[in-house]
């Protein structure tokens, strides 16, 4: 393939790193995080010096790497974080993890030392094969370059790459050979991110020198496209079962904006026999769904089996990725579906020990199939969950105007003040527990890492996603997320439209809820790890405008202003009381028990 760059453009002078750099434009990979480090220079040099990329600085690996995924998460195309050699790359792996679990497409690109000088007393070298493959979609470990500081190759007495007395023309001739493997390596890995939306890894083994540089392109050969393929399935006796089954469950987890036709979500949405339950980070909000699924089950939980039998579905269908109720989970394990169907493009969990079908591919081309002269059936199965949901509805809001501020308290005031317009990032833990629990506006977008429902990352995530995502950014985040995450801050790009709520409990407040004794030195210091801190110096060491409340008439009046625009991003802080939050969210459930 000719190359037609401009060659006023500057390459790294090594191969390896510039096949790298031309690949990722020509597979349209514009968005790159660079960690400071100097083994990486040829490829932190080779994308700065290219005017088509966007290149963004991080000194702290673990932050660049959720920065980088809230970039991915919000383009829906692969981003790429790279780093020097070492211990670096571990930094990564919470990113790589959270990337694999939630189908994100995550680019790494790993500097590394020659083969010859790991494990034998050098700085800065590690194992770096293999430490994230069991997380990875695709990956390779690149060849090193021979044509390349070839004396202080030659001088090694430890190298396996050429002979000693090699000659030019071997030299080239295993250079070529190099070239070819590594093309091949590097297109086949970049097809892999985009054709299997999750995490890749090259690892890039570079000599000194590193920071010379060549106006000279290389003429790259091995590039193709990625292939998509599209799986042929019979619907015929699906279609039948789906048309004969008077009582559907449809249970969304983890979904983009605007994924699925309306004209689908219309059928479900009229059908009497589907019941669809969905989530916050479902970013689905019909009419006539449960979108509070904790509140439909929590108040039968204490032995109220005849209405779990009547919510036990025939056909169980689920799409999207992870769910967070625990109670539906456990629920749909007790009172087993008959069929358990699930829609995914890459990949089905057995969540719930029923999985008998997995269809390979989008929803909107599962639902094409499915609803093909389709006609609802007669049932009173959703008019019957749905009447008893909306009961315990107005029972627990009814509770809400009654309790003192606390956790959820401050949850209910916060998303009665949430914009129109908004791109809504949540952490995990009790934030995003705390987020099921509330209707949000229409228009909003939702977004949490939920693959490994890690504490970790939060901030650097919804930082990246800001920078993409055109609507303005909010994160809601607890205390240890928070804290847990300050280097997330640590950067220059933060929009001056994000906004972050922070909920400072003084502690985990999660762990209140859990069963196991409270209040002993032993859970105080261990489980819900209680602290002082609160956000007022972090604000200012990170430059953002700060406030706290800790009163309900004191957040509606801060969430006035919080809003508006303003030069700089923005921190509120509330208190909350940290030992009542547990038992008022336990007797909002059992409010709703009264009907």
């Amino acid at each position: 393939m000719k190359n037609s760059r401009i060659t006023s453009i500057k390459y790294p002078e090594i191969p390896i790193a510039q096949t790298i750099v031309q690949f990722c434009q020509m597979k349209d990979i514009r968005h790159i995080v660079i960690c400071a480090g100097s083994r990486n220079a040829p490829l932190t040099n080779g994308f700065v010096e290219n005017p088509f990329f966007k290149t963004y600085s991080i000194v702290d690996e673990r932050s660049a790497a959720f920065f980088a995924m809230g970039m991915a998460q919000q383009l829906n195309t692969p981003t790429a974080v790279i780093c020097t050699s070492g211990s670096a790359l571990l930094n990564f792996y919470p990113a790589v993890a959270e990337a694999f679990y939630s189908n994100i497409p995550l680019l790494i690109i790993s500097a590394d030392r020659m083969p010859h000088r790991i494990d034998i007393g050098d700085g800065q070298t590690i194992q770096q094969k293999g430490v994230f493959e069991p997380h990875l979609v695709g990956f390779a470990y690149l060849s090193p370059d021979v044509n390349h500081a070839v004396i202080t190759l030659l001088e090694n007495p430890n190298q396996k790459l050429i002979p000693k007395k090699a000659t030019q023309k071997e030299i080239e001739n295993k250079q070529k050979e190099i070239q070819n493997d590594n093309e091949k390596n590097i297109n086949s890995v970049l097809n892999h991110a985009i054709q299997k939306s999750g995490p890749v890894h090259l690892n890039v083994p570079m000599e000194e020198p590193l920071y010379g540089m060549t106006t000279s392109p290389l003429e790259i050969s091995h590039i193709t496209a990625p292939v998509i393929s599209k799986p042929k399935i019979d619907f015929k006796s699906f279609k039948k079962q789906w048309q004969e089954a008077k009582k559907k469950l449809v249970l969304v987890g983890v979904n983009d904006p605007d994924t699925i036709h309306k004209q689908w979500l219309d059928l479900i949405d009229a059908d009497p026999s589907v019941i669809l339950l969905t989530e916050t980070t479902s970013n689905l909000r019909l009419p006539n769904a449960i979108n509070s699924i904790d509140s439909l089950i929590a108040p039968h939980e204490k032995g109220d089996s005849d209405f779990f039998k009547t919510l036990q579905p025939q056909i169980l269908l689920t799409f999207g990725g992870m769910v967070v109720s625990k109670k539906i989970k456990k629920l749909l394990r007790d009172f087993s579906p008959q069929e358990h169907w699930h829609v995914d493009p890459y990949k089905a969990y057995d969540t719930y020990h029923c999985l008998k079908q997995h269809f390979f591919m989008s929803v909107n081309a599962f639902f094409s199939k499915l609803f093909e002269d389709y006609r609802s059936p007669k049932s009173d199965y959703k008019s019957m969950i749905l009447d008893q949901y909306r009961v315990q509805l107005n029972l627990g809001n009814a509770y809400l105007n009654s309790v003192p501020f606390s956790d959820l308290k401050a949850f209910e005031t916060i998303f009665s003040n949430l914009p129109q317009r908004l791109h809504l990032q949540l952490a995990n833990s009790s934030t995003v527990r705390y987020a099921q629990l509330f209707d949000i506006p229409q228009q909003a977008e939702v977004f949490c890492n939920r693959g490994t429902s890690g504490i970790e990352g939060s901030t650097a995530t919804a930082i990246g996603a800001a920078l993409i995502n055109q609507n303005p950014c909010l994160l809601v985040t607890g205390d240890l997320s928070f804290f847990y995450d300050i280097n997330g801050l640590w950067n220059d790009h933060i929009p001056s439209n994000f906004r972050v709520i922070l909920i400072n409990n003084q502690g985990g407040g999660i762990f209140r809820i859990l069963p196991g004794e409270k209040d002993s030195p032993k859970y105080d210091t261990y489980f819900e790890t209680i602290h002082s801190r609160n956000a007022r110096q972090i604000s200012k060491a990170f430059g953002l405008k700060y406030k706290s409340v800790k009163t309900n008439t004191g957040l509606k009046w801060a969430l006035k202003n919080f809003f508006k625009p303003s030069h700089r991003p923005k921190i509120l802080e509330i208190k909350t009381p940290r030992k009542i939050n547990d038992s008022i969210l336990l007797n909002f459930f059992k409010a709703m028990q009264k009907s």
